[in-house]
């Protein structure tokens, strides 16, 4: 379902008012990965070593400076911070289904689905769609937020850190979400994070990247029970005790 090979993306710092470009910072620097359909692959590392610019390459934000991306269908994205992604001027149902009304879809199909859309996500308040996003939770701002993701039924979900700025009471509550609506409707998962502990329990395989590179690639099982790289071996020391 997705398809990534030799994927690079560089950023130049400016160092004069003339606009001269000074050190080449390589955020994504080489690279490649697949993800078959209907599985998760984990994208883990420390802040800045390129997780997100990938997910910005893969889903058309940023354009690469080499490589290839290929997928099998259409793809959404899920952000952080539900709160800084929602539109606070728009009630919830505008949000879910704006892109279906950019598609032309008839104004009593959108109020379907959304209300469709909602159930999926198990908010079930009937007036839930005609309230603002400061009138829910975060959590309830998150589902909201994958509601919108699912309402066209892409292929491929990208989720950048979906759960990190929730409370961790929450987190585990929206991770199951997802899972349940990853079988129900056959999605390919793109799940990066900076946290071990919910790549493990979300990922069919994961990737590990330094400074750009993806330094292991391997099933979830061989990089928590027999870590190769270095790197992977301190990230998972890291874990806190709990």
């Amino acid at each position: 379902m997705i398809q990534i090979t030799g994927l690079k993306k560089y950023f130049y710092e400016k160092k004069t008012l003339f606009g001269k470009t000074g050190e080449r910072v390589k955020a994504v620097d080489g690279v490649s990965f697949s993800v078959p359909q209907g599985k998760t692959f984990g994208l883990v590392g420390e802040s800045g070593s390129g997780k997100t610019t990938v997910a910005r390459l893969i889903s058309g934000i940023l354009t690469p400076d080499a490589g290839s991306i290929s997928i099998g269908g259409n793809v959404d994205i899920v952000f952080q911070d539900p709160e800084s992604s929602l539109n606070p001027r728009m009630r919830a149902g505008d949000i879910i289904g704006e892109s279906l009304r950019v598609k032309g879809v008839s104004r009593k199909e959108i109020t379907e689905r959304v209300r469709d859309a909602l159930r999926e996500v198990s908010i079930k308040d009937p007036e839930s769609n005609g309230r603002y996003p400061y009138q829910f939770s975060g959590g309830e701002r998150q589902r909201i937020a994958i509601a919108r993701a699912i309402i066209c039924r892409p292929a491929v979900i990208i989720l950048d850190e979906p759960v990190s700025s929730l409370d961790v009471s929450i987190q585990a509550s929206v991770l199951n979400l997802l899972k349940d609506i990853q079988q129900k409707l056959g999605l390919t998962y793109l799940f990066i994070s900076h946290d071990l502990r919910v790549i493990e329990f979300m990922s069919d395989t994961v990737g590990v990247m330094k400074d750009g590179r993806l330094v292991e690639v391997a099933s979830r099982d061989d990089i928590y029970l027999a870590p190769q790289n270095a790197y992977t071996r301190h990230l998972l020391d890291s874990i806190p005790e709990i």
